[in-house]
């Protein structure tokens, strides 16, 4: 069923586990999250950044909001990284359920006042919002944007951040990076300061950068108030490398031959991230045709008015 990303985070919340958020960049990977996800009964975020919507066309959400619409589980379809207000509007208009809007690169004013902006669009149209304070380190120049040097997440300065903006969720800085880690770089979370923005703010907390983390880290920020997870690099790494694998036969030209070796791996990697996460077996918790009927009634409201 198709929801929306406050709905599905408050469940995640009051039971104390993380939703996963895949990164789609697409239709064959994202076949394969629906599959595995619906195999697990757990609930997850389809997430898409600007640039893999570049990639798959807007064309495709529409096809993405049906096939949510016929699972079996909870799905909400996310528009990750949003760069501007403009940006916000356009997941609007193609059928997101969710956005985020990432101004945590700007100064503290600023980003406030371009969330407070968007949540007020998202939020007259039954959309939820993530906002985004402190910034997340980054491995390389191929996934999505963040610092060399992290800026950590201030406690105080959250609050403050959500009590002014009324975001949905907030996406902290605690020691991610986007992307996959380097052998000279090792992870490290501060899960002291995680605690205390969680004590802070109380709304479901996000960790950007999950990939390639120890499990034992990810396994203790979940207990500790995070309630979505972003995925992106280990499943494509996964996606890729079997593709790469299969291509070693020059005489494969068909996708159904080329493809799904390839699915399968990411469905191994993302079945370990459900289970990390104790997202396994949740989707029993949301109410069965709740979270359809809600959307319904907004989207019918919307064209209403």
């Amino acid at each position: 069923m198709l929801i929306d990303g406050k709905d599905l985070l408050a469940v995640a919340d009051a039971h104390d586990f993380a939703v996963p958020a895949f990164n789609v960049s697409d239709y064959a990977m994202s076949n394969g999250l629906f599959e595995v996800c619906e195999q697990k009964g757990a609930p997850w975020i389809l997430a898409i950044h600007p640039d893999e919507v570049s990639h798959i066309g807007q064309d495709v959400i529409v096809a993405l909001r049906e096939r949510a619409h016929r699972s079996s589980v909870p799905v909400a379809i996310h528009w990750d990284h949003g760069g501007g207000y403009d940006e916000i509007l356009t997941a609007i208009r193609i059928g997101f359920t969710s956005v985020m809007i990432d101004g945590s690169m700007l100064p503290f004013e600023e980003n406030v006042a371009l969330t407070r902006r968007v949540v007020e669009a998202a939020h007259a149209v039954g959309l939820s919002v993530e906002g985004e304070l402190g910034t997340i380190g980054k491995t390389d120049d191929q996934a999505e944007a963040g610092t060399d040097d992290i800026i950590y997440t201030d406690p105080a300065q959250a609050l403050e951040f959500v009590e002014r903006t009324g975001v949905d969720s907030l996406a902290v800085a605690i020691g991610t990076r986007h992307g996959i880690y380097p052998a000279t770089l090792a992870p490290e979370l501060k899960l002291d300061l995680l605690t205390e923005i969680k004590r802070a703010v109380g709304i479901p907390l996000v960790l950007h950068g999950g990939s390639n983390n120890p499990d034992s880290e990810i396994a203790q920020a979940v207990t500790l108030g995070v309630n979505k997870i972003n995925i992106s690099s280990d499943i494509k790494v996964a996606y890729f490398d079997a593709m790469r694998s299969v291509l070693a036969d020059p005489g494969l030209r068909e996708p159904n031959l080329i493809e799904p070796p390839a699915v399968v791996a990411m469905q191994k990697v993302a079945a370990q991230k459900i289970d990390l996460f104790g997202a396994a077996g949740k989707a029993h918790l949301y109410a069965d045709g709740l979270a359809d009927a809600t959307l319904a009634e907004r989207e019918q409201g919307v064209l209403v008015h």
